[in-house]
């Protein structure tokens, strides 16, 4: 497992869920609210060839949200674990949380053998 959420993530996620259907994370190279993950109806941000997916967040109640990333930008997080966390205040991104008063945030640690690396 590459990606996970925490449970005040999780529990976002369900209402977003509830309020616009299946979900998906990418991770923003910079562009957007500096490096930040961003959340969107699934299939609303295409990825393609240059995209890398992470993993699929297991969220109780829903569907596997999937994450993906950029592949030059994964270059530099190749031996993380990302946990998507979520915190008060507002992003400057198209997020869904955005309009919420909060928005994900990103944590990160080295990956371990116990995660499979």
């Amino acid at each position: 497992m590459r990606v996970a959420a925490t449970e005040a993530a999780a529990e976002l996620l369900r209402r977003l869920r509830a309020d616009h259907g299946p979900l998906m994370f990418h991770q923003s190279g910079g562009c957007c609210d500096g490096s930040a993950p961003m959340c969107y109806p699934a299939g609303e941000f295409r990825t393609g060839g240059s995209d890398v997916h992470l993993g699929d967040l297991a969220v109780e109640g829903i569907e596997p949200v999937p994450v993906w990333m950029s592949a030059a930008q994964f270059q530099y997080w190749r031996h993380t674990h990302l946990t998507i966390d979520v915190v008060p205040g507002r992003g400057a991104g198209f997020s869904l949380e955005a309009p919420e008063g909060v928005r994900f945030l990103l944590r990160s640690r080295l990956l371990t053998p116990q995660d499979g690396e």
